[in-house]
């Protein structure tokens, strides 16, 4: 039988986002256990992404620090307001050959009609940093 439904990673990142679900009030009302859960993520990615992961939550944290860290859908993550802001996702989680920074439709970057809510990043040079904190800036207002 050919099944058309979701793949493996999807249903993983299924069931990890209902055991954030279950630990995402405690979380929310606690800064420490939600950027432990993020750290605890970080930890299990490949060194490479793993890396990668910590700089951009170094980046994160200094430039807006008004944010606040935790998972979603196994992936770490920033919120306001209780709303995702942005996310990074490693390269593995879907056997991507790039890592991930994305933004939700909270993130303020809206420019005319049409504008990216993500990005691939295969490095992190001092320009991609500068654009990363620019990002995040404009994201958060």
């Amino acid at each position: 039988k050919n099944d058309a439904g979701f793949t493996a990673d999807e249903k993983a990142a299924m069931k990890e986002r209902a055991k954030e679900l279950k630990a995402e009030e405690r979380a929310l009302k606690d800064r420490a256990v939600g950027e432990k859960d993020l750290l605890t993520k970080l930890e299990e990615m490949p060194e490479l992404d793993r890396a990668m992961g910590t700089r951009i939550h170094e980046l994160i944290q200094a430039t807006a620090p008004e944010l606040f860290p935790r998972t979603w859908y196994g992936m770490p993550a920033y919120t306001q307001n209780g709303k995702v802001v942005c996310f990074f996702q490693s390269g593995q989680k879907f056997q991507t050959r790039y890592c991930t920074l994305g933004f939700s439709d909270s993130a303020k970057l809206d420019e005319d009609s049409m504008w990216a809510t993500s990005f691939a990043l295969t490095a992190l040079t001092p320009v991609v940093e500068a654009r990363i904190v620019d990002l995040v800036k404009k994201a958060i207002g």
